[in-house]
């Protein structure tokens, strides 16, 4: 098991060379089943995530330069329901990872991203609240018994 001091938080455009794996990545986690998507298509959006200072925003985390972790802050890109902006997205922690505080780690990070960006509020979507719920966000709306939209209420960085 490896230790998570022997991991590093990138955006993704500064570590270009994982664009690859962190799109195989999204696409095994959530795309792999919706006709005309691939880890290539992934990859072209991920090149959108080009600077820190506007969205769309892509956090990779690499261990000995593999990345085992991404999440994304993004503005909002389903026009159904339109609840706010931005969207904390696809969020993926390999399962050798899970279980010791990277997603948690990973989202304060595009939580941190938000706030130096003047956002108050970042939206989800998610089948499993909890997790969002320990980090402070709550249900904002109950699409379905197993879905739900959660928001994140952020407060201003300390000066």
């Amino acid at each position: 098991m490896t230790a998570i001091d022997d991991l590093s938080l990138f955006h993704l455009f500064d570590v270009p060379h994982a664009a690859p794996a962190v799109a195989a990545l999204l696409h095994a986690e959530f795309w792999s089943d919706v006709p005309g998507t691939s880890p290539e298509t992934l990859a072209a959006r991920l090149a959108e995530a080009r600077q820190a200072d506007a969205l769309p925003l892509c956090r990779v985390a690499l261990s000995s330069g593999v990345p085992v972790g991404v999440v994304n802050l993004i503005d909002y890109d389903d026009p159904n329901p339109r609840v706010g902006r931005p969207w904390l997205a696809g969020l993926v922690v390999v399962p050798a990872w899970r279980g010791r505080g990277l997603g948690t780690r990973m989202v304060q990070a595009v939580l941190d991203d938000a706030r130096r960006l003047g956002e108050t509020e970042v939206f989800l979507g998610t089948d499993g609240p909890s997790f969002y719920e320990r980090q402070g966000a709550r249900v904002h709306q109950q699409l379905r018994s197993d879905f739900c939209l959660m928001r994140f209420e952020l407060r201003a960085e300390p000066r």
